[in-house]
């Protein structure tokens, strides 16, 4: 099926890459159906495009390739509501908010994007009681001294 996307214009998409989000997501509880597209050709970079909305889109990343140490359990209702019977079903993105310039680029790790990957259902969970928080940056830089 052919999409109207902000990054891409139209574009074709398979209606096996249509995720449900029974529930919308926070702040947009009208928007049910999405698809995620790759921003580049690394796949490091997506989008989680609304099919409804050509002017909906997140950037998203999977987190664990910025923080190889995030971590963190997913509760019984999402479990259940997901229809997660295996960890090998769950895909977990961050949506990004893309800064200028780009290494000030952050992610949010406070409210993961849960998939599962064998059905397409998808909710965004927010994490209580947690160090995470909406604005983590994906770039460490590191500051080196200069001597003169």
């Amino acid at each position: 099926m052919k999409i109207q996307s902000i990054y891409h214009g139209e574009i074709e998409i398979e209606e096996t890459q249509i995720i449900s989000f029974d529930r919308g997501l926070p702040g947009f509880l009208d928007q049910k159906k999405f698809a995620i597209i790759p921003l580049a050709d690394d796949d490091t970079l997506m989008t989680l495009q609304s099919i409804q909305n050509a002017q909906l889109a997140f950037v998203i990343a999977n987190p664990f390739s910025f923080f190889t140490d995030y971590d963190f359990t997913i509760d019984e209702a999402t479990i259940e509501q997901l229809k997660l019977d295996s960890p090998d079903q769950v895909q977990v993105y961050s949506i990004l908010t893309v800064q200028e310039p780009f290494d000030k680029t952050t992610a949010n790790l406070q409210a993961p994007i849960i998939i599962n990957k064998s059905s397409n259902i998808g909710k965004q969970v927010i994490l209580n009681q947690t160090p995470y928080t909406t604005k983590h940056k994906i770039f460490h830089q590191t500051k080196k001294a200069s001597k003169g």
